[in-house]
């Protein structure tokens, strides 16, 4: 929901540190790499209770995640680069939740499961949606700078991230958290769900 407008005020610093990466040779799928490797720290550091260095590391992933896109505009934006960027997101994303689970599974493991379900949900949905949409050509106008269809909802980046920093900020608040996030990623997947139905309704079936 609010990606669109985070991308819009980060737009420019990032071109900015995007070009001057450009001349060292850096490649955007090493910032990729790096930023995964370096927001996985983040589940041993929420398992042993050290939230707040965690929050370190998912702000570092997410800088990453902002780089390698923007510097692959700026020199060769490749279909591996695209595939790497969605899968090393979900399984950043995913490894959230384990790590409090990890920290306390008397307390948190059935809320994480919970909230991996939702994720799973709103993951398949826009997966499957870009898949057909790219079979259609069809092009998103909200982002038009993925190099994939990128059909947003009530549960984008932008919050997951803000609901991650409030769950290290207070991490015996993360069963109602992660609660609460889960039932907003169900209605988002429904949401997609609905504009896939709507989008794809003039199939044809195949002969």
């Amino acid at each position: 929901m609010l990606d669109s407008t985070l991308n819009k005020w980060l737009k420019a610093p990032l071109q900015a540190a995007a070009r001057k990466l450009a001349g060292t040779g850096i490649q955007p799928d090493h910032l990729t790499w790096a930023g995964f490797a370096v927001g996985l720290l983040a589940v041993p550091l929420i398992a042993t209770g050290h939230t707040h260095w965690a929050l370190v590391a998912m702000a570092l992933n997410r800088l990453a995640d902002g780089l390698d896109g923007t510097l692959a505009r700026l020199t060769t934006p490749t279909d591996r680069g695209a595939f790497l960027d969605i899968a090393l997101d979900f399984l950043f994303y995913a490894s959230i939740p384990l790590a409090f689970a990890l920290a306390n599974p008397a307390d948190n493991a059935l809320a994480a499961a919970v909230l991996l379900f939702g994720f799973m949900g709103t993951g398949s949905s826009f997966l499957a949606f870009a898949v057909l949409a790219a079979k259609r050509q069809l092009a998103s106008t909200q982002y038009p700078a993925k190099g994939f269809f990128y059909l947003g909802g009530l549960t984008e980046a932008t919050e997951t991230l803000a609901v991650f920093t409030l769950m290290c900020l207070r991490p015996d608040w993360f069963a109602p958290l992660a609660y609460g996030f889960a039932a907003l990623c169900a209605l988002t997947t429904v949401t997609r769900i609905v504009a896939g139905v709507t989008a794809f309704r003039n199939d044809q079936p195949p002969r």
